[in-house]
């Protein structure tokens, strides 16, 4: 089969790998069907992460199950499933905990779509073998839109976790986003809809501006900090400039939430952080913890996805397509009869 792979700054290609099989009982075949990048992904794309290549990329998509292990009881073949970014075993004391992330079951921060805890292969490729397959994979809501939600594997999830929980402890706080790709657009919406009072957008594009004031949010493309102005700051820009931006921005005893991955070092407001008391928090999400919450939102229709695509392409344009650097297309091809 194929597996598009990083190869080098801005150049994937697909290469030709031996075919999955099941290995356990609990193992799943999947075949993904809409696939997207997530924010990070872009970054490695640019050569200006820590990983070198080559390696399989990708791990967001929505996948139809092909094949199923004896001992997989919760989804069958032609499902329609969301796929984790993380290998989790669902049992274990973190898995019970909801630190899914961090699965005792597997060589630690295993993934899809990057070298870490083992090769897993990535969410581009034209087949992916699914470990502990009741506790990895959540069938998709009927009536839900893939390519919509071809993301629900992280960023979207992340997004709602960044804001879902803040606002249900602090109704109708107010919300500053600084953003540059999907996930602050998915935090902008996701926190309209769970009754934000404001939402200030901070993004340097024209375009991804446009699409957080079709939420109903405030944008601007640089802000100074906005002194006690808000409740909760998510910083989605792996910058550690805006990340001080956010943090002195918030109210005394307010939370930032940090989803940028910082490659690059640089200094914190610290002193002043410790003043107003900030809670900050930042690493890697736990995404399997979140699915369903996130999905159910996105079920009710209070909240548009789809308007955070930036393209929808096919499937066979990927080594093309992917380093033009988009800010969310959505790869897809179609889901084939179970009985093929």
């Amino acid at each position: 089969m194929r597996e598009l792979t990083f190869v080098a700054r801005r150049t994937v290609e697909w290469r030709e790998v031996p075919d999955p099989r099941l290995q356990s009982p609990v193992d799943a075949l999947v075949r993904p069907v809409a696939a997207t990048t997530c924010d990070v992904d872009l970054v490695i794309l640019l050569g200006r992460s820590p990983l070198p290549p080559p390696f399989a990329i990708g791990h967001e998509c929505i996948a139809q199950v092909v094949e199923v292990g004896d001992a997989v009881t919760h989804v069958a073949a032609g499902d329609l499933v969301v796929v984790p970014w993380h290998i989790s075993c669902g049992h274990c004391d973190r898995c019970s905990a909801g630190l899914y992330a961090h699965c005792r079951s597997v060589a630690e921060k295993a993934m899809f779509g990057a070298p870490i805890g083992g090769n897993w292969g990535g969410l581009f490729s034209d087949l992916v073998r699914i470990p502990f397959a009741d506790a990895m994979l959540v069938p998709l809501p009927a009536g839900v839109d893939p390519i919509a939600l071809a993301s629900a594997s992280d960023n979207w999830p992340l997004a709602w976790r960044l804001v879902a929980p803040h606002l249900e402890a602090r109704p109708g706080g107010a919300v500053l986003i600084m953003s540059r790709g999907s996930i602050g657009l998915y935090a902008c919406d996701i926190a309209g809809a769970l009754g934000a009072s404001r939402r200030l957008y901070v993004d340097p594009d024209a375009r991804r501006r446009a699409i957080a004031e079709s939420f109903g949010a405030e944008t601007t493309d640089t802000i100074e900090p906005v002194r006690q102005g808000f409740d909760l700051a998510v910083e989605a820009t792996g910058r550690v400039r805006d990340l001080g931006t956010a943090c002195l921005s918030l109210v005394p005893e307010g939370v930032c939430e940090s989803a940028g991955n910082h490659f690059r070092p640089g200094e914190l407001p610290l002193f002043e952080m410790y003043l107003s008391g900030v809670t900050l928090r930042l690493g890697r999400d736990s995404a399997r913890a979140h699915i369903p919450q996130a999905l159910q939102l996105a079920a009710t229709g209070a909240v548009n996805p789809r308007a955070v695509v930036s393209d929808v392409l096919d499937w066979e344009t990927l080594p093309s397509a992917l380093p033009e650097l988009r800010s969310k297309p959505v790869f897809v091809r179609s889901p084939v009869d179970a009985a093929d």
